[in-house]
């Protein structure tokens, strides 16, 4: 996932981003202080050291009052405004390396209250400051557009702001006075709440459970250790896992009911507070993408099911199950294929998988991967998942992971890699005001990446049964990443829906709605896959539902991504340059028209319809192979 901290220009305020946590599994970790410097990512990139980051800080902080010699300037003159743009955009500049700083220090030991601290107290100075920046958009408004337009032609060097004011006017109507611009500025103190208080007690305080496995292990199930054992051979063990896991949720359903309705009730504050008529009009006005979009999307999925029930049906047929249960999803579906790789032979097949979108690409991909812009192993504290953020324009990426030396984590390292190359082309080739892409487009870069793993992968092994478990490997993807993201999007679009009718949203209430999209997906009246009464407490336990109606942009991303690797990879003319110009694009455009530029139109069904051709392909040559083998 990009991990993403401020938003542009005049809308100052911050907001953290939330990690995806793509949990890896964990072996026995080592402590951060015995793991090779070159295995971990070096900050000292951004910030010789804490003491240069407090310096920093100060100093930023103490240029926070010249924001306020502006007011009452900006639509007298080109310059006036062109000034302010100006100051406003080194000032974020720096604040994206502040956060990115103290939020990945914090992300190394999230035990460590100092680092914690670090980033409590920049939200607390940026509130402050975006309260004194409250009057630059309610200002610029206060003129008709031509204004503007004429300011850009009298002075060039406003171009680069061309986006952000285009967008600000087309939102004008969402865009409330000075004063209630301020208040929403300071309530930003608070309306990350529930996501804060979610992350701090799933990943630091909540009591996991531990479990005896039939070899005589005792493991804790934490979320990392969750990913690893859910996916044992044993079926026993899959078992009591996800019962113990699940149980440790059930008992804690209301707490985690409260923290996910105070998030929902947030967006619809938001909502209504600048006119929307719905929280998921709001999310998506951002990147001016038509709610249209969102809806065609679940509809889409929900005319397809079959097809996803087609590859439960064939994992079924694989493992050599008569029931299929929701605990066996996970397990491989390969019995005596079990692909490891350890991180130096990662690299290696990742920098030969990239070599279609030619030398500058690699030579890129290899400088991240060797110049300590990764950290790379699970340690004591640290946070779970990956993510990759692109925040500090001046300097490169980065990259968190928690590498355990599965063929998933290879597979999460190019996921990865793909949002860095993304976030270096656009830092490289934008100037910052135009860098920042949406992410409506965030997840191609890195499904895209994954999809060329794949492709090398089934070209180099020809082995029946390896090849079996690499397309069930990419089928698992479209599982995971559209089907899966998108019962996430309904879920999510329905509890909003709930509340916004002023229906309460209990622990109880989320997990019957939970359950009932749950059984719907995976066919459970019909047979396809038996969902056990405890996991449709699995709602809590998915980060995403914080992140404002994010998770079908992975669904919309996979699309479009799968139809310009099949581009890419079959060699059509002109399609890796589109491709590149892609990545190099940012936030020069809207996200729909900077797709449509690349090759695909997300406003139609087409793209959908490519990856359902697509896993269909897949699916085509696994039977073919079982078939063979009779």
């Amino acid at each position: 996932m990009k991990k993403t901290s401020i938003n542009r220009i005049s809308r100052l305020f911050v907001v953290l981003g939330l990690a995806l946590f793509l949990v890896s599994p964990v072996f026995a970790q080592k402590n951060r202080a015995d793991i090779s410097e070159k295995y971990k990512w070096n900050l000292q990139d951004i910030y010789a050291n804490d003491e240069a980051w407090n310096q920093a800080k100060e100093e930023v902080a103490a240029q926070f009052d010249k924001i306020l010699e502006f007011k009452g300037t900006l639509t007298s003159s080109s310059e006036n405004l062109l000034a302010c743009l100006d100051f406003t955009s080194e000032l974020m500049k720096e604040a994206y390396k502040l956060f990115s700083y103290a939020s990945m220090k914090s992300d190394e030991d999230t035990r460590i209250s100092k680092n914690l601290s670090m980033q409590q107290e920049l939200e607390q100075m940026f509130t402050d400051y975006s309260a004194k920046a409250a009057y630059i958009e309610p200002e610029i408004l206060s003129v008709d557009w031509s204004v503007i337009e004429n300011f850009m032609k009298e002075e060039p060097k406003l171009q680069v702001y061309s986006m952000s004011l285009g967008n600000l006017f087309r939102r004008k109507a969402h865009t409330l006075s000075e004063p209630e611009e301020k208040i929403l500025a300071q309530a930003g103190l608070i309306s990350g709440n529930a996501a804060n208080i979610y992350n701090l007690f799933s990943n630091a305080e909540m009591p996991y459970p531990t479990v005896t496995l039939s070899d005589g292990s005792t493991v804790t199930l934490d979320k990392s250790g969750y990913s690893k054992y859910r996916a044992v051979p044993n079926r026993s063990d899959r078992e009591l896992v996800f019962h113990e896991f699940w149980s440790a949720f059930e008992k804690f359903k209301g707490s985690y009911g409260e923290q996910l309705y105070g998030n929902v009730k947030s967006d619809i504050f938001y909502a209504k507070a600048r006119g929307y008529n719905s929280s998921l009009e709001r999310a998506l006005d951002a990147n001016n993408i038509p709610v249209d979009v969102y809806h065609s999307l679940i509809d889409n999925v929900n005319k397809n099911l079959g097809t996803f029930h087609r590859y439960l049906k064939l994992k079924k047929r694989m493992m050599g199950l008569d029931t299929l249960k929701y605990s066996d999803l996970y397990a491989p579906a390969v019995k005596g294929v079990d692909l490891k790789y350890n991180y130096d032979e990662a690299k290696a097949l990742l920098l030969e998988a990239v070599k279609p979108l030619g030398d500058e690409y690699v030579n890129v991909v290899s400088k991240a991967l060797n110049e300590r812009w990764i950290d790379v192993y699970p340690t004591p504290g640290k946070r779970s998942g990956a993510y990759s953020s692109g925040n500090a324009y001046d300097v490169h990426p980065y990259i968190l992971l928690n590498y355990n030396d599965q063929y998933d984590d290879v597979s999460t390292l190019a996921h990865e890699m793909g949002h860095t190359m993304h976030s270096y082309f656009s830092n490289k080739t934008q100037p910052f005001p135009k860098a920042d892409y949406s992410i409506f487009v965030a997840e191609v870069a890195s499904t895209f990446n994954e999809a060329l793993l794949n492709d090398m992968m089934l070209k180099k092994i020809k082995d029946n049964d390896t090849r079996l478990s690499l397309l069930m490997s990419y089928l698992d993807n479209f599982k995971g990443t559209l089907f899966r993201q998108t019962q996430f999007a309904e879920y999510e679009l329905l509890i909003h829906e709930k509340a916004e009718q002023g229906i309460p949203l209990t622990g109880d209430l989320l997990t019957e709605l939970y359950g009932e999209i749950l059984k719907k997906y995976y066919g459970a009246d019909e047979g396809v896959c038996l969902i056990d009464n405890l996991v449709v407490y699995e709602w809590a336990y998915i980060p995403h539902f914080y992140y404002n109606y994010y998770v079908y942009q992975y669904s919309t991303s996979f699309t479009a991504s799968t139809a310009l690797a099949e581009k890419v990879l079959n060699k059509e003319k002109g399609a890796k340059e589109k491709y590149m110009a892609f990545l190099s694009a940012g936030g020069s455009d809207y996200p729909i028209n900077v797709l449509k530029t690349a090759g695909v139109d997300m406003t139609t069904s087409e793209p959908f319809e490519k990856a359902m051709a697509a896993m269909n392909r897949i699916m085509d040559e696994i039977e073919k192979i079982l078939d063979s083998k009779k």
